[in-house]
């Protein structure tokens, strides 16, 4: 491979943002290296039935690229990743994916400023910039239960659905109760011979408002119809968001609707106190389901919420000793998010590397720099997780950033960047005390949210439109410049 000038790791919804607003830019010299055979990340990887976006679709879609073509207010995986390959199309950016490359190693250069990039593959070239989109949502973690390799059914986890395993008559158990399971469960629960639920910490369930849009879809095409409901949706989920940005006490308005939704679809008081969470709404994720207690109220559907002690070849143990016979097992325990990088080679400046400048947690200026790893920016990087809208709108204040950062490097004619560890520092301070505040540490929950000391590396402690004003101009003070011909 020859080597380019820029190199973009990852062909998700931050990759191909990255990609488009390059060739906008008029930049043509880069590759978009894909460890898969297609693009889509978390949307090409997770086929299970059901899967959905739990944001409404106007909103998680490109504001440059508006889609009046969703069938749903909240789109089905395969319109998603269809619309992910329409702006591939549109965009040209297909003589620029590398598929089937996985990157191994990045290590950087301190003499000539340069990366020097290693794949699965055994190729090696150099990149001046190097863009990590490869997204938190695309290692699948898998709990750690005594004998879970002994099992000799089917075993898979939600993100690696097995479409060849007929499920039907069968008897399955679906280890974890998060947004994925949420989907899912509804949709096997009545092909199946028995279904047994093992659930750890409730989840906090609200209404789903989904509504076609087949009737309102010739209005979505009249002129600017499309970006006012946009618009919209936007302002509206930024205000429910306020327990979120402001107090934990503003969540109980969320909580009385879940709490209410719960007591109108589980008639069981005694199933109802168990799936009555015992944490603050917003600590963990919000589940947004209509079909997902109903399936739980099911005669073949049992829901259990003691722990499990041990797999067997073809059973689970529960905590009371209690043994349930399965035929397949499928977890639906999310993905690992705080620990991402924890065994992929990525060395900056003066030999560092990414597991010591993160040995006390993630962090990152903006999400998008960190300090000793020149010219290497992140896309939905430490702290730009959301809790109550859409990471596409971060995605595209990312990119923004970042372009403004390429174009300081030609301006100055610097070889490369870095962001002032006490920029850094300063900033990461003043994040982890405001999140020290907010419902995610404070709400009497554990989640994977948080690291292993506690920390959250991972949410955005505020309002969106906060996070487009701090990423909205680039301070060239805040970086130095390895190199530079003039500042």
């Amino acid at each position: 491979m020859r080597n380019p000038g820029i190199t973009i790791i990852g062909a998700g919804f931050g990759g191909l943002c990255m990609a488009i607003k390059l060739k906008e830019a008029g930049y043509h010299d880069f590759v978009i290296l894909e460890k898969a055979d297609d693009i889509g990340g978390t949307w090409r990887d997770n086929t299970y039935p059901g899967c959905a976006c739990d944001v409404p679709s106007p909103l998680y879609s490109f504001s440059f690229e508006l889609n009046t073509e969703w069938s749903r207010l909240f789109a089905p995986q395969q319109e998603i990743w269809d619309y992910m390959r329409h702006c591939v199309r549109k965009y040209g950016l297909a003589p620029h994916i590398r598929f089937g490359t996985e990157v191994t190693a990045l290590e950087y250069a301190d003499d000539r400023a340069l990366w020097h990039v290693t794949t699965a593959g055994g190729e090696r070239f150099t990149t001046h910039a190097v863009v990590l989109g490869m997204g938190p949502l695309h290692i699948p973690s898998y709990p750690e239960i005594p004998g879970r390799e002994r099992f000799t059914g089917p075993a898979f986890h939600s993100a690696r659905w097995d479409h060849s395993c007929d499920l039907t008559g069968k008897r399955v158990a679906v280890i974890g109760t998060g947004a994925s399971a949420a989907q899912f469960v509804p949709e096997i629960a009545p092909r199946v011979g028995r279904l047994y639920v093992f659930q750890r910490t409730a989840p906090w369930v609200q209404p789903r408002p989904d509504i076609r849009l087949d009737e309102i879809r010739k209005y979505l095409r009249l002129p600017g119809a499309a970006r006012a409901l946009r618009y919209v949706i936007y302002w509206f989920l930024e205000a429910r968001g306020a327990g979120f940005a402001i107090h934990p006490r503003l969540m109980k308005t969320q909580e009385r609707i879940a709490a209410r939704h719960l007591a109108r679809q589980v008639p069981d008081p005694e199933l109802r106190a168990k799936l009555t969470p015992g944490y603050t709404i917003g600590c963990k994720r919000i589940v947004l389901s209509n079909d997902y207690y109903p399936a739980l109220t099911r005669e073949n559907v049992e829901l259990i919420t003691d722990g499990i002690t041990e797999i067997r070849e073809r059973s689970i143990v529960d905590a009371t000793g209690r043994e349930h016979e399965v035929d397949v097992i499928i977890y639906g325990t999310g993905f690992k998010v705080t620990d991402a990088l924890s065994d992929f080679t990525l060395i900056g400046r003066n030999g560092l590397k990414i597991q010591d400048a993160w040995r006390d947690g993630m962090h990152a200026y903006l999400g998008i720099t960190t300090a000793g790893f020149p010219n290497l920016f992140f896309l939905l990087g430490p702290n730009t997780g959301l809790g109550h809208t859409s990471v596409v709108f971060m995605i595209e204040c990312q990119v923004r950033y970042i372009m403004d950062c390429l174009r300081l490097l030609s301006r100055t004619k610097a070889k490369a960047l870095d962001v002032r560890p006490e920029v850094e520092r300063r900033f990461t301070e003043r994040l982890q005390r405001r999140l020290s505040r907010r419902v995610w540490n404070q709400g009497g929950c554990r989640s994977w949210y948080l690291d292993a000391n506690g920390n959250n590396p991972t949410i955005w402690p505020g309002f969106t439109f906060e996070y487009w004003a701090w990423t909205r101009r680039m301070r060239p003070e805040a970086f130095e410049l390895i190199g530079a011909a003039r500042a």
